[in-house]
């Protein structure tokens, strides 16, 4: 089982920032991948970011050049900085993580955090 611990929401105006983290712990052979999604109320859940051990990024277009998403592969953490926040961002955000478990067996999309409200003001 991985455990996923998310932090750093709050509450900032248009055009602030915040800086999102998330930990990773359990039972796991290794994590390869980790990420971020975000979901407003009434709406799907959508990707932000992800990032492999390797250190490859990918984001999604609506917050590219806004979004950093980086991570310390020793401390099994992840981070997302979020600049020129806009209202358009307010949701709640979910950590995510990827690898193969003690047994051997990989995961992806199985375990989640308990996600961190943003909330954007204009």
């Amino acid at each position: 089982q991985v455990q996923l611990v998310e932090s750093g929401g709050g509450l900032v105006q248009a055009g602030g920032s915040l800086r999102l983290s998330c930990a990773a712990s359990g039972s796991f052979r290794s994590i390869n991948a980790m990420g971020w999604y975000r979901q407003a109320p009434g709406k799907q859940r959508e990707l932000v970011a992800t990032i492999t051990s390797g250190g490859t990024t990918n984001y999604a277009d609506s917050v590219k050049g806004r979004f950093t998403i980086s991570r310390d592969n020793a401390k099994n953490t992840v981070s997302l900085q979020m600049n020129s926040l806009k209202p358009e961002d307010t949701a709640v955000y979910y950590c995510n993580a990827g690898g193969v478990s003690r047994s051997g067996y990989p995961f992806n999309y199985a375990y989640w955090g308990q996600g961190t409200q943003v909330t954007v003001s204009s």
